[in-house]
């Protein structure tokens, strides 16, 4: 018996490999068969990437700026968001969330409203409409979070909001931005009055980042390792979001070339 089981182990090793390289030959097949359906019945949509989604035999598809759901032939879409109903987490949404995390870095700080609250350890930027409602009720749960510093770069999304330009304008102009955001958004208190002239303000150039980036609803949210999360969250989330990226940053820094060689 002995002996026996160990013959079997490197067959059951060797079956359990083939098993995996013909699940990954059977994705292979049905991606193409994917792509080929939807490059001949919808030419006009660039797919950028097709992977096996969290339902069995379901397929994520994604392009630029969507994803939809395909069947192993690409014979039937089914178009909206997948939601999880355990967390009721819109698992398409993030999966875009996910594939346009950015360099945070790369962000213009200098261009954006500073807020800083205890130690400010914890970095967090926000790219946010003054008359979108859900970007107040963003600002109402990130008045409760500690120790982070939060840049807010003024999204004025005009096409549902026609003032809201004039009124990120007059908020960058304001002596103090950050207490002048906090009143409009937070404390709901009278618009902020017209902008006299301070000079040119960074709203065409954080527009045409925000295109860069794909930003077309407010509030989206970017944690210091560049995840993004778009929609209000509450504090809570905020601050395990906070956390988990704050982590990776440290581990970056301790693994880092300069820190091994120390």
């Amino acid at each position: 018996m002995k002996n026996t089981r160990l013959t079997l182990a490197p067959a059951a090793l060797l079956a359990g490999v083939s098993l995996l390289s013909a699940a990954h030959a059977n994705e292979g097949k049905d991606e193409a068969a994917i792509r080929q359906a939807i490059a001949s019945r919808y030419p006009e949509v660039q797919v950028t990437d097709i992977h096996p989604s969290p339902v069995p035999g379901i397929y994520s598809v994604m392009s630029a700026d969507s994803v939809v759901y395909s069947d192993r032939t690409g014979d039937y879409l089914f178009v909206g968001p997948l939601v999880e109903t355990k967390t009721k987490m819109d698992l398409s949404k993030q999966a875009l969330d996910e594939r346009d995390s950015i360099d945070f870095s790369q962000l213009p700080l200098d261009k954006a409203i500073k807020t800083v609250r205890g130690s400010g350890e914890r970095t967090l930027a926000v790219f946010a409409d003054p008359d979108c409602p859900y970007c107040h009720n963003l600002e109402k749960e990130l008045a409760g979070l500690g120790d982070v510093t939060i840049y807010t770069f003024l999204y004025p999304l005009t096409s549902l909001h026609p003032d809201a330009k004039n009124k990120a304008r007059a908020i960058w102009c304001a002596v103090d931005r950050s207490a002048t955001w906090h009143d409009w958004m937070i404390l709901d208190k009278a618009a902020p009055a017209p902008a006299a002239d301070c000079g040119p303000d960074p709203l065409d150039e954080l527009a045409a980042l925000g295109t860069r980036l794909k930003i077309m609803s407010t509030p989206v949210l970017f944690t210091e390792n560049g995840h993004r999360v778009s929609g209000a969250r509450s504090a809570a989330e905020i601050n395990a979001l906070l956390a988990a990226a704050h982590a990776d940053k440290l581990r970056a820094a301790t693994s880092s070339p300069k820190n091994a060689r120390s």
